[in-house]
């Protein structure tokens, strides 16, 4: 064959093997967010993954129903309450913080170490969504590993009462509260490790410094309320994340966890403060992130 035909001789041939165009419904960018919050909270617990990845969480969820399990077990024996709805978060408080140790670098940080945020923004799915649905999937995880186990100790609560509807009804407001201020320690504490993981592609380097924040503070505290006035010793707990929640409870619910005498307004604003300013570090971190 001559060499001026063979260059106009076809190289290819186009086979029509039967794909076409998407025609359904555009779901948008609520549904993208509202199934990367889900999927979300499914990896924080290791469902949907190996089995490696589950053993820690619910190791944890195990240790807090135990926990449980044996408040219900003294209670119907002896009629005695060894750990109240209010006093559960703070009991399981460090597995937990632990746990917020473990599951915020794995929802974020795999992420940013595989460098695949730019397939998430190519969606409608927005830097904010994608960051406001991490944070939420972490707080609501963290919120059921607490709230999990306190109802179980409202059905043995409610199964234990002698005073009828009226008791149930005691025992029922007891659970509000006690969900109430784990939802609120929940919030807090997600805010900062969401923050912190969001910060390093390796999720050893941000579960140490998560960890980091949590209990380096506290010997901080300590100090200072050795060294410092009365004043000092019912100011300076706002430095570590687990007293300030143990204060924001003393003020609004009336307990005796620690010494905050007047400044209990003051606590309250601080963790809402502290919430407000870790989320927004968190949407300009997202903002920030090549695409």
């Amino acid at each position: 064959m001559p060499r001026s035909e063979a260059a106009s001789a076809p190289t290819g041939v186009i086979h029509d093997i039967g794909y076409q165009r998407y025609t359904g419904p555009r779901l948008g960018r609520g549904y993208a967010a509202r199934s990367l919050y889900v999927h979300s909270v499914r990896t924080a617990f290791g469902i949907g993954r190996s089995g490696k990845a589950k053993v820690f969480p619910w190791f944890v969820v195990g240790i807090a129903f135990a926990v449980a399990l044996i408040a219900v077990a003294i209670r119907s024996q002896s009629g005695t309450v060894i750990i109240s709805y209010l006093q559960f978060p703070d009991t399981v408080g460090v597995p937990v913080l632990l746990l917020l140790a473990i599951i915020a670098p794995e929802l974020v940080s795999r992420e940013l170490r595989a460098q695949v945020l730019p397939l998430y923004f190519s969606r409608p799915l927005r830097r904010t969504d994608y960051a406001l649905a991490k944070f939420s999937a972490l707080a609501t995880s963290v919120w059921l590993v607490f709230a999990g186990p306190q109802l179980l100790m409202f059905l043995g609560g409610a199964f234990s009462r002698t005073d009828g509807a009226s008791g149930v009804w005691d025992e029922f407001t007891d659970l509000l509260r006690g969900v109430s201020y784990a939802a609120m320690a929940s919030v807090i504490f997600s805010a900062i490790a969401i923050l912190v993981a969001s910060l390093s592609g390796r999720r050893a380097v941000a579960a140490a410094s998560i960890v980091a924040v949590f209990l380096v503070t506290a010997p901080v505290v300590g100090v200072m309320e050795a060294v410092g006035g009365e004043t000092a010793r019912q100011i300076v707990p706002v430095i570590n994340p687990v007293t300030l929640v143990e204060g924001v409870k003393t003020w609004l619910y009336g307990t005796h966890s620690i010494q905050i005498g007047d400044f209990g307004p003051a606590y309250l604003g601080i963790a809402c403060g502290l919430v407000a300013v870790c989320t927004a570090l968190l949407l300009a971190r997202y903002r920030k992130v090549a695409a």
